[in-house]
């Protein structure tokens, strides 16, 4: 299901073991996530060129853009779902290793399920799989804040859209990730359910987890993120970081960089 990426990796991915190893833990805590010159093409067609963004630990980075913008290839690559050239890195691991790949979850724009396993089931099959110490009664409190207890039994083919997407966040947190990746998480969903992913969001930045969302309303996440990422056409065309920019109209500053101005 992972596939590595290929090409020239960046800094901590072309440092050998030894190099990290004598790293100051404070420097090595300060970026979870990090993407250096991801490129993904389909054949002629340039779908995500030469991006690079990092979002340090405990900070909710989103990926802000239309349809089409080249958002969830990136969030698809970081999740080692497709091939790419570049640099994926997470908690100064290349995200192709397993020890990577137990500390991140991935909720995917359309959630699949297993026709044959039930709402809890598929709880059960991802807890087993990632080795989680999730409890039963974490399971059953998350169960309940998504409204899915009383579907637990429910098969994987009975499910409507917005159930799927609510049984896909909720192996996502049954992993205990130190990075979860969102692609478009609120398509599907009702306003309750939103309103709980948000909570949710704010929850894992507490506890420390880093956080990115891809997303095309802006509306949905005005209240959660540390960076905006602006993106257009395959390419990153302006950032923003909330403590540069205090109380500004996060609005009135994508408008400005979506009609040509520069982010500051």
């Amino acid at each position: 299901m992972f596939f590595a990426g290929k090409g020239t990796c960046f800094g901590f991915l072309q440092a050998k073991e030894d190099d990290l190893q004598h790293l100051d833990m404070s420097e090595r805590e300060v970026v979870m996530l990090e993407i250096q010159e991801l490129t993904k093409k389909y054949g002629k067609y340039l779908a995500v060129d030469h991006v690079s963004f990092t979002v340090p630990t405990g900070q909710v980075g989103i990926l802000l853009g239309p349809n089409g913008a080249g958002k969830s290839t990136i969030i698809k690559s970081i999740a080692g779902l497709l091939r790419y050239q570049g640099g994926v890195g997470i908690e100064h691991m290349p995200a192709r290793t397993l020890e990577a790949k137990r500390v991140f979850a991935y909720v995917p724009e359309v959630p699949a399920m297993f026709d044959a396993l039930t709402v809890r089931e598929h709880i059960e099959y991802i807890k087993r799989a990632y080795n989680s110490d999730i409890t039963d009664q974490e399971i059953n409190q998350l169960l309940t804040r998504f409204e899915l207890d009383d579907k637990q039994q429910k098969l994987g083919r009975e499910l409507s859209k917005g159930m799927m997407q609510k049984v896909s966040i909720c192996c996502a947190l049954a992993i205990k990730p130190k990075v979860i990746l969102l692609d478009e998480p609120m398509v599907g969903l009702d306003p309750a359910a939103i309103k709980e992913l948000k909570e949710v969001v704010l929850e894992l930045k507490e506890q420390g987890v880093t956080v990115l969302i891809s997303t095309h309303m802006l509306e949905m996440v005005k209240e959660l993120w540390d960076l905006i990422f602006i993106m257009e056409k395959g390419k990153i065309i302006g950032m923003f970081n909330k403590e540069d920019q205090k109380d500004a109209d996060i609005e009135e500053l994508l408008f400005q960089i979506t009609e040509g101005g520069e982010a500051k």
